[in-house]
């Protein structure tokens, strides 16, 4: 449970940075090489490599050296832990939400246990 939860947390830091998320979507499209996933950024190729190297740390990415060339790849599973994390928390938000619109259903249609009173009086001031 607890190296799951580290997983989870190397994930989520390395998806927090929007240019290692755009990394990462290109991934999904398939392999890359390191100079073709730095071609769409501003920055030097040792910045991206720097990036990939806290994707892989994290799990997300795996990297290959052939030659002179470094490809990467996604790994699937590692982004399904991530995705099914996410996926409890929303069905659990779904089944909190639903249960209070049940509830505000059931008591809208109730009348008011008793008039407001307080328009009525002067407003309190200190």
């Amino acid at each position: 449970m607890l190296q799951h939860h580290a997983d989870l947390d190397l994930a989520f830091q390395a998806l927090a940075d929007p240019a290692r998320r755009a990394m990462v979507e290109r991934l999904c499209e398939g392999p890359a090489s390191v100079s073709e996933l730095a071609r769409p950024f501003e920055m030097s190729l040792s910045a991206v490599v720097q990036h990939l190297s806290v994707l892989e740390h994290s799990g997300l990415i795996r990297t290959q050296k052939q030659g002179r060339v470094r490809t990467c790849q996604v790994e699937p599973e590692a982004l399904r832990g991530v995705e099914r994390w996410i996926q409890e928390r929303r069905v659990l938000w779904e089944r909190r939400l639903d249960r209070l619109g049940e509830y505000l259903k059931a008591n809208l249609d109730m009348p008011d246990p008793a008039p407001d009173t307080k328009k009525d009086q002067e407003p309190w001031t200190p």
